[in-house]
């Protein structure tokens, strides 16, 4: 069995696709189908484009219902049904208030209540309705619907079930670290990720095996802000308005690159506590928190290692 592998750049993220097979001729078909996928979501789901699904439901907000394909409306239940599960912490609405806290820029200020209060009337997954025959309305003048907390992982999934159904028993989708991995190596040995030192992000601080799961890491140690003696992350709590406490990061392993991904958002907003009692109650989900004071907590039944 051969190995090849591409590195991209897409939906904002750098793509590496690591496909196997008997030949090259089908690790080279594997990989061109697997970077068609990724450009055909991202065109389905980017904000950026004004005649992209998204953009155009977005643009409907306060409005009427917009029928969308088959595929955006279940994802959209799938994300409703995470924002239940996670008591709104996951939410796609939060986008307007992260507008507000963009911790990116040196002359960063800090919103007026007002701006956020406003911001608040346009957040909640509860004001998004999924209507009979695929037709979604956004309740509130100035929601916005945003997949970036999910939409890597629904990419990552989907160029996997399209290799397995090609007959692939192996590959690796990684989106700068998202990744999702199933099989073995050429040489038969477990794929492995490695989990970034927050304080060192080039060194690696634990390793973990992965064999048909997804590891996906939500890391704030580049992004935060601190305020009367507080720091705090880039993410948002988007049933309060406000920026969470300072984690440096949370990285989560489940069956799916998805759900690993909206859960490790979702997690960095609970909060380590919350989190980890949550992840303790869903079946094949792991997570590994590093907390402000570089303090590890695991959910149960998580294996790591120090060495790769």
């Amino acid at each position: 069995m051969l190995s090849s592998k591409l590195h991209t750049r897409l939906m904002g993220s750098d793509f590496e696709l690591i496909a196997t097979g008997a030949d090259e001729v089908i690790t080279a078909g594997r990989l061109e189908q697997g970077v068609a996928e990724i450009k055909r979501i991202e065109s389905l789901l980017t904000v950026f484009n004004e005649t992209s699904v998204i953009a155009q439901l977005n643009a409907q907000a306060g409005g009427p219902p917009v029928t969308v394909p088959a595929e955006v409306y279940q994802l959209l239940l799938r994300c409703n049904k995470i924002s239940m599960i996670t008591q709104g912490a996951f939410d796609i609405t939060a986008g307007v208030l992260k507008k507000l806290f963009n911790f990116k820029y040196d002359h960063f200020t800090w919103p007026e209540k007002a701006a956020i209060d406003q911001a608040m009337l346009a957040t909640s997954f509860e004001h998004i309705a999924l209507l009979d025959n695929h037709q979604v309305q956004l309740k509130r003048a100035g929601m916005r619907i945003d997949f970036g907390a999910i939409g890597k992982g629904y990419a990552a999934d989907r160029v996997k079930a399209l290799w397995l159904a090609a007959g692939a028993t192996s590959g690796v989708i990684n989106a700068s670290g998202d990744l999702t991995a199933w099989g073995h190596q050429p040489d038969g040995s477990p794929w492995k990720i490695g989990i970034a030192d927050p304080d060192a992000p080039t060194q690696i601080r634990f390793w973990l095996p992965v064999n048909n799961a997804s590891v996906a890491t939500s890391g704030n140690y580049e992004q935060y802000v601190e305020r009367n003696g507080v720091r705090y992350s880039h993410n948002i709590d988007p049933r309060k308005g406000w920026p969470v406490p300072f984690i440096k990061s949370v990285t989560v392993v489940s069956p799916g690159a998805e759900l690993s991904d909206a859960l490790a958002t979702a997690i960095t907003v609970m909060g380590p506590a919350v989190g980890i009692h949550l992840v303790n109650q869903l079946p094949d989900v792991h997570c590994i928190i590093i907390d402000g004071k570089n303090k590890v907590l695991q959910s149960d039944n998580i294996q790591i290692h120090a060495k790769a």
